[in-house]
């Protein structure tokens, strides 16, 4: 357990989308809950970056929400360093704030457009330390060092910035109180592919400088294959494959991972035709019973129409599952 930084064991959000109240006494219309994260479970190690991927709307972003503490959990336990974060006291609910940073999806609403940048990179440690005004400039200054920008930028708004240099101010931002665990949300899907190579770059060289671990959300296998030592699979709010980086990229074993990357346009193998994936995702208000995968599976069976498999290891240990036929 030294070595992990995060486990979560069922964390589990639900969010109440009934009818109103009038409507549900007059048409009598029942509750209705969308399940966006159900029962997911899963550790990140310190100094690693666990991916996680997965269409749009399986939750990836509500998952990162939880871990950060935006949103509440329903059901489930987050643990940090082994410590429950429900057991926490004040103050280290406090110090996990400053050990634990987000970077957002969109480098154009992330950053308050009526600031200077040295005032939004300075925002965290006016918060959270006593350094003076001073202090706080020259401290903003080393971190936008860090991040290629320089000293001349501090006076600039944002909309002064390309999308690349707007998320790399954000990385400054998140760097400010010298976090280990940050959380990045699809943070270069909104930059050119030229400007995503340089951010994540930057990323994998300050996780060396600094022992970062990240929780990394991306939706691009490609960004997800170069960055990533640890993959997590979603599928309409639950985790179906976990592997290392390397194994789930040669053998995945779960039917939904196989499509996925059998979707991937290969530029070396023009000839290769490209396998589109199967049909769409259930309507999340009504998922499918037992795995949730089935109507959508080439190997479904009655038993994967009634009964919801359950996350375990194959062949490798680490290689962990959610299929009665993988």
């Amino acid at each position: 357990m030294t070595d992990i930084f995060l486990k979560a064991e069922h964390i589990t959000r639900w969010f109440d989308v009934s009818p109103s109240w009038l409507e549900r006494v007059i048409y009598r219309r029942p509750r209705q809950y969308l399940k966006a994260v159900d029962g997911v479970s899963f550790e990140v190690r310190k100094g690693e970056t666990f991916a996680l991927v997965g269409e749009s709307g399986c939750g990836k972003s509500t998952l990162a929400r939880l871990l950060a503490g935006l949103y509440p959990l329903t059901k489930g336990h987050i643990f940090y360093e082994g410590i429950e974060s429900t057991a926490m006291t004040a103050g280290q609910k406090k110090q996990l704030q400053q050990r634990i940073q987000m970077i957002f999806q969109d480098p154009y609403a992330s950053l308050n457009p009526r600031w200077r940048v040295g005032r939004i990179v300075a925002e965290p440690l006016a918060t959270h330390t006593r350094l003076g005004v001073r202090e706080q400039q020259e401290k903003a200054v080393e971190l936008l060092e860090q991040v290629g920008l320089g000293p001349s930028d501090l006076q600039r708004y944002p909309h002064q910035f390309s999308g690349g240099q707007r998320q790399r101010i954000s990385i400054a931002r998140a760097l400010a109180l010298n976090p280990e665990f940050i959380i990045c949300d699809e943070p270069t899907s909104a930059l050119d592919v030229s400007v995503q190579a340089q951010v994540l770059n930057l990323m994998k060289d300050l996780q060396a400088a600094h022992h970062l671990s990240y929780l990394f959300i991306s939706h691009n296998l490609a960004v997800v294959h170069h960055i990533a030592d640890r993959v997590g699979v979603m599928y309409l709010g639950r985790l179906v494959e976990v592997a290392p980086r390397d194994v789930l990229f040669r053998a995945p074993l779960h039917p939904y991972t196989q499509m996925l990357l059998a979707a991937i346009p290969d530029l070396g193998r023009r000839d290769r035709p490209r396998t589109q994936v199967a049909g769409e995702v259930p309507n999340p208000l009504s998922p499918p019973s037992g795995c949730t995968f089935h109507p959508r599976c080439p190997l479904a069976t009655e038993l994967c129409r009634q009964t919801a498999p359950t996350m375990s290891p194959r062949q490798d240990p680490q290689h962990l599952v959610a299929c009665h036929h993988a």
